[in-house]
C-alpha cells in the first residue's frame, strides 16, 4: 500500500518554505519519525520528520522550489508490503531520483547523463538560484564544474565575469563610472568587480546567514533603532550564583549570571510594557502583548539562531538555567522547531564569554527593543568614602524609538539594573 507524506503545518502564520535539501532518494528504506527534508522559510531552517516508515517509491519535492502545508512531499510503500508489483518499474530507478511527477514541475535533469549540468533545471541551492536571479543569469546557460551537476555561487560569478568581459570592448569608456557604481550596492545585489583590484576569494553565505541577512537588513532599515547604555553591579549576584552553583550542578542546571537576567526582565517589561509591545503602523496601534516569552541568541557553527523560552515570569530561575541549557544544545544541534524559534516579545544577545565593553544589537522585528550584554569587569567604585571594587556588567538597549522615547529607556534599564543588582528578591519573587 502506498502512503503520500504531505508536509505539515511549519509554524505560526508560516504556510510555505523553500526545499533546502532532500535528505532521502528513491529507494530508501525510512524509519517513523526519520527526517527526509530540509525547509527553508523566512523564521528559520528546519528539518521535517515522515512519521511513517517505508520505501521511498517517489518524491515530489525538488530542492529550490517552493512548497506549501499541505503538497505531497514524497510516496512511500509499506516496508512490509510485498515487492513483486512495482519491481516491473526497477529499471528506469536511477532516472527517477530526479523526477517530478507532470503536475508538480518539469523533470530535473537525470543524473546518468553526462552533459545533465546544461538539460532541464539545473541543481542549486536557493541562495544561489537568488544569485542567478539577481544578476540576471540562467542557469541553463551556466558552466558547472560540480561533477553532480549542482551549480555553486562560484560558476555563476564566473559566467558572469566572462560575460562582462565579452561585453566590455565596445562600451568599456562609457560604462566604466556605471560598473563603478554597480560594483558597491546597498547590499541587495552582488558585486563581482572587486576582483579587478586584487584577488578575491567567494564564499557562498549558508541559508542561516542569508535569512539572518535579510532579516536584520530589514529590521535596521525599517525601524529608527536607538541604543542606551548603562552598567549593572552584579557582584552581589555572582555571589549569590556561587553559592548556589553546587546546588544546582545536582540537579543538572549550569547556573549562569543569564539565567537571573532573563529572570529579572519580564518584570521590567511588566513595568514598562511598551517594551513588550509591537507597533501596527498601518492600523496605527501599539499590540501590547500579556505574555513574556524572551528569546536569547544562541552562537553556532551554522550561524545565530534565536530559541524562544516561554512565559519567563512564570518559571524560577532554576527552571530557566535548564531550560536554556536544552534550547541551546538544540539550537547547536540544528535541532530547533520553528514553533521553538517563533512568538519571542523580547530578545538577549550576550556577547559577555566573547569580550567587549558595549555594541548596538539590532531589534528582532517585530519586537521593540533588544538587550545587549558584554563582559562584566571588576572596576573602582567610590562609595561616599572611599573606592571599593565592583563587578559591572555593560548593558546596550536597543529600542523603537518610533513607541518608546529616551528617557523611558533610561527608566527601563535603570530598573532592570536595580533589579539584577538584588538578585535575592528575584529569587523571592518580591
Amino acid at each position: 500500500m502506498r502512503t503520500e507524506f504531505k508536509l505539515p503545518e511549519l509554524g505560526e502564520n508560516v504556510t510555505s518554505g523553500t526545499v533546502g535539501k532532500l535528505l532521502v532518494a528513491v529507494g530508501d528504506v525510512i524509519t517513523a519519525g526519520q527526517n527526509v527534508l530540509e525547509i527553508e522559510t523566512d523564521k528559520a531552517v528546519a528539518e521535517i520528520p515522515c512519521p511513517t516508515a517505508g520505501k521511498v517509491v517517489e518524491i515530489r519535492a525538488k530542492e529550490g522550489a517552493k512548497m506549501n502545508s499541505g503538497d505531497v512531499v514524497l510516496v512511500l510503500e509499506a516496508s512490509s508490503a510485498p515487492a513483486s508489483s512495482p519491481e516491473p518499474a526497477a529499471p528506469p530507478a536511477p532516472a527517477k531520483r530526479d523526477e517530478t511527477s507532470a503536475t508538480v514541475q518539469a523533470p530535473r535533469p537525470e543524473k546518468t547523463q553526462p552533459p545533465a549540468k546544461r538539460l532541464g533545471t539545473v541543481r542549486a541551492a536557493p541562495s544561489v538560484r537568488r544569485l542567478a536571479r539577481e544578476q540576471d543569469v540562467d542557469l541553463n546557460e551556466v558552466p558547472v564544474k560540480d561533477p553532480g551537476g549542482k551549480a555553486t555561487a562560484q560558476d555563476i560569478l564566473a559566467f558572469v565575469a566572462a560575460r562582462k568581459t565579452a561585453e566590455q570592448p565596445t562600451t568599456a569608456a562609457e560604462t566604466a563610472p556605471a560598473q563603478d557604481a554597480a560594483a558597491w550596492t546597498n547590499g541587495e545585489g552582488t558585486s563581482v568587480e572587486q576582483d579587478k583590484w586584487g584577488v578575491v576569494v567567494h564564499e557562498a553565505m549558508n541559508t542561516i546567514r542569508v535569512r539572518t541577512a535579510e532579516r536584520l537588513g530589514e529590521s535596521w532599515r525599517n525601524i529608527p533603532h536607538v541604543t542606551h547604555f548603562d552598567k549593572a553591579d552584579i557582584t552581589g549576584l555572582e555571589a549569590l550564583r556561587k553559592e548556589c552553583a553546587r546546588k544546582a550542578d545536582k540537579k543538572g542546571a549550569r547556573l549562569t549570571a543569564m539565567a537571573f537576567i532573563l529572570k529579572a526582565v519580564p518584570e521590567a517589561l511588566k513595568r514598562f510594557p511598551r517594551f513588550n509591545a509591537s507597533v501596527d503602523m498601518e492600523n496605527r496601534h501599539l499590540l501590547l502583548k500579556q505574555y513574556y516569552h524572551i528569546g536569547f541568541a544562541v552562537d553556532t557553527p551554522n550561524g545565530l539562531v534565536v530559541p524562544v523560552l516561554r512565559d519567563a515570569d512564570k518559571k524560577t530561575v532554576l527552571e530557566i538555567a535548564l531550560e536554556m541549557a536544552a534550547l541551546a544544545r538544540k539550537a547547536r544541534d540544528r535541532k530547533l522547531t520553528l514553533e521553538e524559534m517563533q512568538g519571542g516579545t523580547f530578545t538577549i544577545s550576550n556577547l559577555g564569554g566573547l569580550g567587549g565593553s558595549g555594541f548596538t544589537p539590532i531589534i528582532n522585528a517585530p519586537e521593540a527593543a533588544i538587550l545587549g550584554l558584554s563582559r562584566s569587569q571588576t572596576e573602582p567604585v567610590y562609595n561616599g568614602q572611599e573606592f571599593v571594587p565592583r563587578l559591572l556588567l555593560p548593558m546596550s538597549l536597543s529600542y523603537d524609538h518610533r513607541i518608546i522615547d529616551g528617557a523611558d529607556a533610561a527608566r527601563f534599564l535603570r530598573f532592570l539594573a536595580e533589579a539584577i543588582e538584588q538578585p535575592w528578591h528575584l529569587m523571592l519573587g518580591l
